[in-house]
């Protein structure tokens, strides 16, 4: 699933790791390649372009509009692309091509061009949700004391890598979480964490602006379900889960009679409907029974951040 990574504090915005991979807290510490990466559309549709570091770069394109936001969910072009000074050149087939300056990209094809693309920046429709009356407030931003292990920096904002001391069983929840600029990261190796919920089921946390959408990636139940659609915002920007879950139910002799069930919303947008949920995921903390169970927000090395959870108990 995921390796964890000693982090060596360097500055309040920079971050490295042992394989000398550097981590940025801050869009001011991202630099120009984190200023580049992002989204972008026009009346066509829209684009991500993904910073991988060492002047590298990868954007891919929807029609119709950007994911959760008019996108077909059936063509996906991806097209690398390279720094040139002030500006990043992509070059893709049949004479595709693109430049991307100053928060625009100008793409010509084969039928034509230049059409222009401008960045826009998206926020969960969820973002800052209050917690209604009656809800478990988790975390506010206040104190760590209700979870096991928990820290704050000094924004006050909860590290991954701890554990609720409160039980659930059937609820619906929201969480916000933020997600460090890694360019240098693949894989399992940018942002790494997870929303364990019961301490048995995992929703993945990591960067996956721009993947395809996979169990692993982020918003995917691992190794079970991925998402109906990769909602993965870019990184430094606070997302959303959005969680309905009703248990699973056991008879008196202990046997299983129904699998959890799961309906996620990431950035106010459904990736998974009642989504009957086999068993527990790997690298879970607890067997199923009939008791509930904590929130666990797994740690991996990565300085994943959370804030604003609350829980509403069925």
């Amino acid at each position: 699933m995921k390796s964890t990574l000693r982090l060596v504090l360097m500055t309040a915005a920079t971050l490295a790791v042992a394989e000398d991979i550097p981590t940025y807290l801050t869009p001011e510490a991202g630099g120009p390649d984190f200023l580049a990466q992002g989204e972008y559309k026009n009346d066509w549709g829209g684009s991500q372009v993904i910073a991988l570091g060492d002047n590298h770069f990868r954007m891919v394109t929807y029609p119709e509009g950007l994911p959760g936001a008019g996108w077909n969910q059936q063509v996906r072009t991806e097209v690398p692309g390279q720094r040139d000074g002030d500006m990043i050149r992509f070059t893709g087939e049949n004479g595709y091509h693109a430049e991307l300056s100053g928060g625009k990209i100008s793409v010509t094809t084969a039928s034509g061009g230049p059409y222009l693309m401008e960045k826009t920046s998206r926020l969960s429709p969820t973002l800052g949700a209050k917690a209604p009356a009656g809800a478990v407030v988790l975390f506010n931003g206040t104190s760590a004391d209700g979870w096991e292990g928990g820290h704050l920096d000094d924004r006050k904002l909860l590290f991954a890598g701890c554990k609720s001391r409160q039980f659930f069983t059937n609820f619906t929840a929201h969480v916000e979480f933020l997600l460090p600029f890694k360019p240098l990261g693949r894989g399992q190796d940018r942002g790494n964490s997870g929303v364990y919920v019961q301490d048995r089921y995992e929703v993945q946390v990591l960067d996956s602006f721009g993947l395809k959408g996979e169990n692993n990636e982020c918003g995917g139940i691992y190794t079970q379900a991925k998402p109906a659609v990769n909602m993965c915002f870019p990184p430094l920007t606070w997302q959303t889960y959005d969680i309905d879950f009703s248990a699973a139910t056991f008879d008196a002799a202990g046997t299983k009679t129904a699998n959890a069930r799961l309906t996620v919303k990431h950035n106010g947008v459904l990736i998974h409907e009642n989504l009957e949920l086999k068993g527990p995921t790997p690298g879970n903390g607890r067997k199923e029974s009939s008791e509930g169970g904590p929130f666990f927000l797994q740690g991996h090395g990565n300085p994943v951040f959370y804030r604003n959870i609350w829980v509403v108990q069925k």
